[in-house]
Order: C-alpha cells, then sequence, then structure tokens
C-alpha cells in the first residue's frame, strides 16, 4: 500500500490574476505593504500606502504559497501621502526599478524610518532610542524636493535590452524589459548620453556611468551569447568596455578603463565594475559620517573591511597621521589595483586582497583602535563579527545598504559586547525602499 503524496507547489492552483479588495496594513522590507485576502493569507502589495483601501491583484503565488504577492491595480480609498507618479513607467506590471514614485518625498523618508525601525526591533530586539537614533531618514543635499518632483540622481544605471534591441528597465521580478526613453531617477551625466535614443542589436545589457567631480563617461556593453559589438556612437565622448562571455570579466574596448571619482578631498579611480556609491552626493556625506562616528586621533590603528576603493581607509588615514596605520581589506581584484593606486602616497595604508572571513584572520592582528565595515548587502554574519569584536576597537562603525542585514549583525555585535551608541539613516536612494544607515558602536562596558 503506497501512501498519496503532497501534490508539489507547481501543481497547486495558481493564484496569479485573482482580485481582492483589500485593507492595507503597515509598510514592509521590499517597496511594498502587507495586507491579508478575506480568507487571511498574507499578501505583499506593491504601488499603495498604509491605510489605503485597494484592489490587488495577485502578481506570484498558488494556493500551497504561505504568502502571495500582488499590485494595487485599483485604489479605492487614498492616503493623504499619495500623489500621482511623476514617471510614465512607473505602476502595476511596468518598471520595477523604484517603488515609490505614487508617494510624496516627506512620505516616503517616513516609510523607509518606519522598516528601519521594524528591522531594527524584530531582528535586534533594539528600539530606536536603543540604537542612539531619532527616527528620522536624512534627505541628501538638495535631495528635498516639492510633490511630484523628482531628483535626478542615479550616476550608474543598468539598461536591460529587449529582443528588439531596445533599452529599458526590468520590471519587478521578471527578466521582461521595460522600454524607456527617459529615466527620471538618472543623474543628468547619464541621461545626456542618450542610451535610450539609440538600438542596441545584439546587446543583452548597458551599464552607464557619469562620474561625480569629472567628465569621465562610461559604458559597459553586456553582448547576447555571440553577439558582436555594435560601433558605439552616443551624445557624449564616452569610453566603452566589454563583458567577455566566456568569463564575465570587463574588457577596454576603447577609451581609459576606469571613471574618476571626486569624493573627501581627492580623486579617486574606480575601474570597470567597481563599486562606488551611486548617489553623488553620498560618499562625502557617508564619509563625514563616519569620520564623525570613529574620531580617529594621531598615531591609532584602524581596519576599513570591505573597503572597495579605499575611500574610507583615506580618510581614516589622513587623520591618525604618520604614526598611525590603516590596513583595508577587500575581495575584488580590480578595486583592490585602484585602493592601492588611490592611495599610493599614503605610506601608513596597506591593502590586502580576499574575503574578509579569510583574510582578517591570517593578518596576525589581535587588536585595532579604530574598525569601520561597509559590506555587502548580505551583511558581515555571525563569524565576522565575532572576530571583528574581539580585536576591542575602541569604536567601530558599520555602513549599511540593507537594515535587515544591519539589525541582524548589530545583534552579533552585542553577543560580542558591543552596543549602538548613534545611527544615522540616510535616503540615498530616492523614489525605491533602499536606504543607507551608519551604526556607530562602542564596547557596552565602557561608561557603565
Amino acid at each position: 500500500m503506497t501512501t498519496p503524496s503532497t501534490p508539489s507547489a507547481s501543481e497547486a492552483p495558481s493564484l496569479v490574476g485573482e482580485e481582492y479588495e483589500v485593507e492595507v496594513g503597515p509598510v514592509a522590507h521590499g517597496g511594498h505593504c502587507i495586507a491579508r485576502t478575506p480568507g487571511g493569507r498574507v499578501l505583499f502589495v506593491r504601488h499603495t500606502l498604509p491605510g489605503e483601501r485597494v484592489t490587488a491583484r495577485v502578481t506570484e503565488g498558488d494556493e500551497s504559497s504561505r504568502f502571495l504577492r500582488a499590485d494595487a491595480v485599483e485604489v479605492l480609498e487614498a492616503s493623504p501621502d499619495r500623489i500621482p507618479a511623476p514617471c510614465p513607467f512607473s505602476g502595476p506590471g511596468k518598471c520595477g526599478g523604484c517603488d515609490w514614485q505614487h508617494v510624496a518625498p516627506g512620505a516616503q523618508r517616513r516609510l523607509k524610518g518606519a522598516v528601519v525601525a521594524e528591522q531594527l526591533s524584530r531582528l535586534a530586539g533594539l528600539t530606536p532610542q536603543e540604537a542612539g537614533w531619532d527616527g528620522t531618514v536624512e534627505p541628501a543635499p538638495g535631495d528635498k524636493v516639492a510633490k511630484g518632483e523628482v531628483p535626478a540622481w542615479r550616476t550608474r544605471v543598468q539598461y536591460a535590452v529587449d529582443e528588439d534591441g531596445q533599452a529599458g528597465l526590468r520590471k519587478h521580478r521578471s527578466h521582461e524589459v521595460q522600454p524607456v526613453d527617459h529615466c527620471l531617477i538618472a543623474a543628468p551625466g547619464v541621461s545626456e548620453l542618450g542610451v535610450e535614443k539609440r538600438e542596441w542589436p545584439q546587446i543583452a545589457g548597458v551599464e552607464a556611468i557619469a562620474a561625480t567631480g569629472s567628465n569621465d563617461r562610461q559604458v559597459i556593453l553586456t553582448p547576447r551569447p555571440g553577439g558582436r559589438l555594435p560601433i558605439v556612437e552616443l551624445d557624449r565622448p564616452v569610453s566603452v568596455m566589454r563583458v567577455e562571455e566566456r568569463d564575465g570579466g570587463v574588457h577596454r574596448v576603447h577609451g581609459r578603463p576606469f571613471v574618476r571619482e571626486r569624493a573627501a578631498g581627492r580623486t579617486w579611480r574606480v575601474g570597470s565594475g567597481g563599486f562606488w556609491q551611486v548617489h553623488p552626493k553620498a560618499a562625502d556625506l557617508l564619509v563625514e559620517a563616519v569620520m564623525q562616528g570613529l574620531m580617529p586621533r594621531k598615531g591609532e590603528m584602524a581596519l576599513d573591511l570591505y573597503c572597495g576603493v579605499g575611500l574610507f581607509a583615506g580618510a581614516i588615514a589622513e587623520r591618525v597621521g604618520e604614526t598611525g596605520a590603516v590596513l583595508g581589506i577587500e575581495s575584488g581584484k580590480r578595486a583592490v589595483e585602484d585602493a592601492r593606486h588611490n592611495l599610493a602616497d599614503l605610506d601608513r595604508v596597506r591593502i590586502e586582497q580576499g574575503k574578509v572571513e579569510q583574510v582578517l584572520p591570517k593578518t596576525g592582528i589581535t587588536e585595532a583602535d579604530l574598525i569601520v565595515l561597509d559590506p555587502p548587502r548580505a551583511g558581515a554574519g555571525r563569524q565576522t563579527v565575532a572576530r571583528i569584536a574581539a580585536l576591542g576597537a575602541r569604536r567601530v562603525v558599520y555602513v549599511a545598504c540593507d537594515p535587515a542585514a544591519l539589525a541582524r549583525d548589530l545583534a552579533y555585535f552585542r553577543e560580542g559586547g558591543y552596543k549602538p551608541r548613534k545611527l544615522r539613516a540616510f535616503d540615498l536612494f530616492p523614489m525605491t525602499h533602499h536606504v543607507e544607515c551608519v551604526a556607530i558602536l562602542e564596547p557596552a562596558a565602557k561608561g557603565s
């Protein structure tokens, strides 16, 4: 006798296209709000706001799903924070690049603040007061715009290209391309290239980069399998790079293989594919926040973990002076080359290549005065946080692009004897759900 098997998720009846009239609850991490179907199943609904009543159409999920994803396709009772979306490509089934085009700018920051507070509470067991945070999300200088206006901030835009060679942006959680003729959040230097106005035969993707503080412009082309590179003629002088199909490496076609960025009083070489903050004001803003948190002193020893092209390492090195020392650790080979080039005049700085969790134990370092870490979206993790905490730094500054990862790692830091002294949140990604945080930590025993 055989036991009947349970139907797999793929065999369960799909609910895609089903519509429910729902009351919308709180905002959640990820650019959506929480609602429930009449049967009680959780709905993650985009294009809505807390307190609204909407018709939600399911976009993902079936009868076996723990939760469903949906779009608000009709607003029955609107929030006072709702505005007409300035972008014609924003809305259900359209571009997935922005989450909050339909929300007044000040309300966007309040939503992000609510998400940060919820993640701190749920994953770290911290109230805003315990985290040293006043609950606000600060706009970048120049980004405080009126309702209906959109700051043009994105200095790096990754365009996808459809089968007809038309550049556009991906739809939400989809490989499908939404052609666009202008992205409102693209920085002027990106828009001036005119990527959207020309066809891109045999190309799968075009990344457009407009440096801050220089006139450097670059496009990185990803050909379709077996595709040939077109002759690139854009509206401004531009260097061209190509992503190789066989190894995924980025190789120069013509022009400089890097762009020159300007921040913290220095010029920074950033090679193709290298990390640099996307908002033009972000680098200076974050350096200021990190230095205020660390308060470096002459002669101190500091670590810059996940150091990229050396932004924080350079700022720290200038403050600890010739008797101090800075060690940067970065996994990306090209970023390490750039960091060493950028900081070649500071002999007190050393840059090591490799993953932080692998390189840090091999350095032989048993103590440090100051530590800054700017990990990828997934965070640093328990093991790396434990090793950092064991070094006994008087100050640790954590730069985070994901509030959930930050909250998880703050809980690990508490296990290692560190507590938040101050936290700041910055709206460096307007119109999207993303938020940047800077947490300043110190030994919990201090002052107790």
